[in-house]
């Protein structure tokens, strides 16, 4: 039986006249998008943009939502009530959708952005807050959620379709969450680590920290961050990779989750 993964990355992450990354050539690559929805990144023009190419290129599109912080990028911790952070979560959704009509494509997950989807992975009220925003909005939107953390039990708890998410181009400590990106090295720029880690996640379900220890993992959605400089290279990378290893690269609408 052949495995599946998804290839997934974040963009439509510039703002007015100001573009971050190339969202032209990895929406070439991947196969959903995970697009940013005014809050840390995009705005109106930037989120259609990316809506219509992602059409044009068969790709499933997601909100990723972040914190209200676009000084900050979103990476920024915010202290908020859960029942605030849930609103603004629906609020960033229900942008995605009035702008997806315009190709009639559906809103298909829901991966939050930065810091607070750091805060998600470790506090559950938090995730609980974003999966209530999923449920209530659309419920069979797909929760994608940092695997093995507070965020994949929150969307069990509620029952809403779930893809576990590991990243090809960041550290992981020992606990299983992502490394810092104050920590030098935290983010993985040499596009052959960020292959190998990808297919060493998705064919044996592990991860190995920036200690060197082993963690088990189930993996369905492989994440690169749009905004780095290499996220081209480090895209091509995995997915030809992945897929000389015999894996599968599909949309999140095709992992059967």
């Amino acid at each position: 039986m052949t495995i599946k993964v998804n290839l997934n990355a974040d963009m439509g992450e510039g703002f007015g006249a100001y573009d971050i990354g190339n969202d032209d050539a990895l929406l070439k690559v991947i196969g959903s998008a995970n697009i940013a929805c005014g809050f840390h990144a995009g705005d109106p023009n930037v989120m259609h943009r990316v809506v219509m190419l992602a059409n044009e290129n068969g790709v499933s599109i997601g909100a990723h939502p972040g914190f209200n912080d676009l000084w900050g990028f979103g990476r920024r911790r915010i202290d908020m009530k859960p029942r605030d952070l849930e609103y603004a979560i629906a609020y960033q959704i229900g942008a995605l959708h009035a702008i997806a009509a315009y190709t009639g494509d559906k809103v298909t997950h829901v991966k939050p952005h930065g810091a607070l989807n750091n805060i998600a992975a470790e506090q559950f009220n938090i995730a609980m807050a974003i999966g209530r925003a999923i449920k209530t909005v659309d419920s069979s939107l797909i929760y994608v959620a940092l695997s093995g953390s507070e965020m994949e039990r929150a969307a069990q708890e509620l029952g809403l379709p779930l893809a576990r998410e590991g990243f090809a181009d960041r550290q992981y400590d020992d606990e299983g969450n992502l490394v810092s990106r104050k920590i030098e090295g935290a983010v993985i720029k040499d596009h052959e680590i960020a292959k190998q880690q990808a297919i060493r996640m998705t064919a044996d379900n592990e991860i190995v920290t920036r200690s060197g220890k082993v963690i088990r993992r189930q993996v369905d959605s492989i994440c690169v961050h749009g905004d780095e400089p290499t996220a081209v290279l480090v895209a091509k990378a995995v997915r030809s990779g992945l897929e000389s290893a015999g894996i599968a690269v599909v949309p999140l609408t095709e992992m059967g989750l």
